[in-house]
């Protein structure tokens, strides 16, 4: 992953990595990795959530009650709840989302794995995730973790993100391209 000179992107990769580094020494690798899956859908399936976790407006003594809330409710304890609070603790939950990026990244790299970011307009189905692993097996040259994001606004297509290579396939790039093609001739 090629890391950018941010500060954040800093601080990002280092909370990952220990957590990263604790469930590996738990031998609680999977478990973390579900746990996380399930805090990062109810992150991205709830704007309070996000904005709770992005605003500096609220406390850290706030987001942290919210957050023990949340996790308490959806059954997230453990090593990755934890986490969680520590992260809400040191005011960094606005870095949460790519955190989660950070570790599957390690996780990924730990297996074997290639990781790609793959932006599609409408939710893969299982034989179309199985498909494009084959696909990105046979160029990238080894098994490949897929982290899949949704945006409608691509209109059809997707557009691929493994390592610093990006391959965009989607109706929304073609359109652009068609209609700057067109004003250039008109």
């Amino acid at each position: 992953m090629a890391q950018s000179a941010s500060p954040a992107s800093g601080v990002t990769r280092r909370y990952a990595s220990a957590l990263f580094e604790l469930a590996v020494s738990e031998k609680k690798i999977d478990a973390a990795e579900k746990d996380l899956a399930r805090f990062d859908a109810l992150l991205k399936g709830s704007d309070d959530l996000m904005r709770l976790v992005r605003s500096p407006v609220f406390s850290a003594d706030d987001q942290l009650s919210a957050i023990d809330g949340i996790l308490t409710k959806a059954k997230i304890g453990g090593l990755v709840g934890n986490f969680v609070r520590v992260v809400a603790r040191n005011r960094r939950l606005f870095a949460m989302p790519d955190m989660l990026a950070a570790f599957r990244q390690l996780v990924a790299e730990h297996r074997g794995e290639a990781s790609a970011e793959v932006t599609v307009a409408k939710a893969l189905s299982t034989t179309q995730k199985k498909d494009l692993k084959t696909a990105l097996k046979s160029v990238v040259g080894k098994d490949v973790a897929i982290e899949e994001s949704v945006d409608p606004s691509l209109l059809g297509g997707m557009i691929v993100k493994v390592g610093s290579r990006q391959i965009d396939t989607s109706l929304r790039t073609k359109l652009s391209s068609l209609k700057l093609a067109l004003k250039e001739v008109g």
